[in-house]
This record gives C-alpha cells, structure tokens and sequence, in this order.
C-alpha cells in the first residue's frame, strides 16, 4: 500500500478484503498522501463492506451504451451524438472510475476561448448524466462533473436581418430553403422544429401552425397564427406536394434533414456576416417588438417559460430608437404651445377689465 506516480499524475495503491484497489488521484504528491490517509482509515472504519464491485469500463465502450439509452428516451439524440464525439476524443480509452475532478477540469479549460460558454457547459451537462447513470447502471463510484463549476452564460446574442438583408438571403436560397428561412421569420419557429413540422399540424381552417410537444425544448405543444405570407407559402407546397407527411421534404421525397450546409452557403453568398440559422428566430421576436407587440405575447409565440429569456427582444433598432425619441419633440412643442395659448389667454382676459383709475367719476360717487 502507498501512493507512486506514473506520468504526471500520483497514484494511491490499497487493499481492502484483500482486493487490491488503485485510484489516480492527480498531478499533487501531497494531495495523493492525504487521499490514502483518508482511504486507510476508510478501510479501518470498515466501510468498504459495503462498497459495491463496479465493472471496469472504459469510457468509449460506455459511451455506444448511453447513446443507445439516449436514443429511446431522449428528444435530443442527434444533438447528445454530435456532443459526444468531442467527449470521447478527449476521454475515449480512460476507464470511467479514472476519470477525475481534475480531468473534467483540464477538458474545460481546453474548450474555453475556442467556444461559446453556453457549448462548454452543454459538454459538462452530457458528462454529468453519462456519469449518473454510470453510477446507476453500476459502472462507476463517482461523478468528478459534481465538483465542477459551469461557465457562466452571457446568453444576450441577439442579431437579426435588416429588410436589405433578407433581400439577398432569399435571393441565394434553393427555392426548399427558401421556404425554410421565411416560414422561419414569419413565425418564430427552432430549426428543428420546423423540419419535424408535419401536414397534420398545418390547419388551414384556424389559420394556426403548431409545433408538438415533443419536438419543442420545454416539452410543450405551442401553436402560431399564419401570417399571409407563410399561408401563401404553405398552400402553394402543400398543393405541389409529393406523398410525404412532412411539410419539408427533399426534391426527390424524403425527410428535410439538414439545411445547415445550404443555409451557411447562401449566407456566405449574400455577403452577410455573423449570422446563423438560430438567428432567423432572433429576427421574428425583433421585428414583433419593434412593432410594438407587447413582450408577453412575444413570450407566447416563442414559447418561453420565463419572461426573462424574452427580456432581450426589448430592444429597438437606432432607426426606432430615433423615432422613439424624437417624440419627446412633439411633447416639448406641444407643451410650448400651451403655455404661449395660456399666456394669450391671460392677457385677453386682463385686457377686458376695467381699472379703477379708468372707471368714469360718476362711477365713484357714493
């Protein structure tokens, strides 16, 4: 028994019913002597007897186990698939009872600079679940995600198309992505809610679009008014349809699954900078709250939980914010007006009274 190092990291080396036990404990001697410390005396309190036997796993092998527990009870399955393949470069042949605090750490500090907080954090809350239900499913002890603090978000991003342009967006879009962007900008809807948008949920009748609960991010069925644009749009597809069942298909029949490509080019193309797909979502609640359409209807048809997250679309663009202003003009010329129409008004009056000193000599006797 006793703590050694292998590389860069200090091991602690234990018995416990005659089963031997390593952990890695990180790159501090001194740290690795207080862990043995503390799992010596463990051991003397006996409460290792208790300590389940967990099967050593490597993290890639647990890895193709949690996709396929993601993949059954999960809505966001491609996305946790696309995560993954950054956590298991970064921890694939590690065992998953060696990973520690330490490594989840170092891995943040990695992805700080090269992404968005709000992505580190997304990874940090994979790793955590994975970790959960390692833990449950007996593959691991421990979760090291749990001591580790998550980046604080500045999710405050809002960039949205002026009318030029959305102009040249459309001009370079297919006529399928064309259809994409602008029912996008006339309702508000997520990428992905918009390519699981089925003909059944287009009701011509009520004028509504709806988007069911399990391809919404809060889980909950939200529906939105056509506008005349997107009722033009959507009848013109739906009588030049193929046999599919969803609203955005390819040319040739088939589920509309990935736009992303398309949508970048014809950005690229139309010499627009700092624009996503995401964005086309920004540009409805803007626009609406330009309008001045109240911030809990923009809630409503944005499907926010909280008003705080619909806060951002407060917001004007410097030509409304100048229009804002410049009605304090008007104010400050109409309040002029009233007091010069006041003035006259005193003077009028004043000049119809008679003075004491202009009232005739017969007035004054008594």
């Amino acid at each position: 028994m006793g703590i050694y190092k292998r590389g860069r990291f200090w091991y602690v080396d234990y018995r416990v019913s005659g089963r031997r036990i390593r952990e890695r404990v990180g790159p501090s001697k001194k740290l690795a002597a207080i862990v043995l410390g503390k799992r010596l005396v463990e051991v003397a309190e006996g409460r290792f007897l208790d300590r389940k036997v967990v099967k050593r796993t490597r993290f890639d092998e647990f890895a193709e186990v949690y996709l396929e527990y993601s993949r059954t009870n999960k809505r966001n399955f491609s996305r946790e698939c696309y995560l993954m393949r950054r956590l298991r470069a970064a921890f694939g042949p590690r065992l998953l009872t060696e990973i520690t605090s330490w490594d989840v750490e170092r891995y943040k500090a990695q992805r700080i600079g090269a992404v968005a907080p709000a992505t580190v954090n997304r990874d940090l809350t994979l790793l955590k679940h994975m970790f959960t239900m390692a833990i449950e499913w007996g593959r691991a002890t421990a979760n090291p995600v749990k001591a580790v603090k998550y980046l604080r978000e500045a999710n405050t991003r809002v960039r949205y198309l002026t009318e030029d342009e959305e102009t040249r967006l459309l001009s370079e879009c297919s006529p399928n992505l064309r259809g994409l962007v602008v029912t996008a900008l006339h309702t508000g809807f997520r990428r992905g809610e918009l390519l699981a948008l089925r003909w059944d949920d287009v009701d011509f009748r009520t004028g509504l679009v709806t988007v069911q609960a399990a391809y919404t991010k809060n889980g909950e069925r939200r529906a939105v008014p056509m506008s005349r644009t997107v009722r033009a749009l959507l009848t013109e597809r739906h009588r030049n349809r193929l046999q599919g069942e969803y609203v955005f298909e390819k040319v040739r029949g088939g589920r509309y699954l990935a736009p992303r490509n398309g949508f970048e080019a014809a950005v690229r193309r139309a010499g627009i900078r700092d624009f996503r797909f995401h964005d086309l979502r920004h540009t409805f609640a803007s626009r609406l709250a330009m309008a001045g359409v109240g911030l809990q209807t923009v809630q409503e048809l944005l499907g926010h939980k909280a008003i705080s997250m619909t806060l951002r679309y407060s917001h004007l663009s410097a030509a409304h914010r100048a229009r804002a202003v410049s009605v304090l003009d008007r104010v400050v010329v109409s309040t002029d007006d009233a007091k010069t129409d006041r003035a006259e008004e005193e003077r009028g009056r004043y000049s119809n009274t008679t003075t004491v000193s202009e009232a005739p000599a017969s007035a004054l006797a008594v």
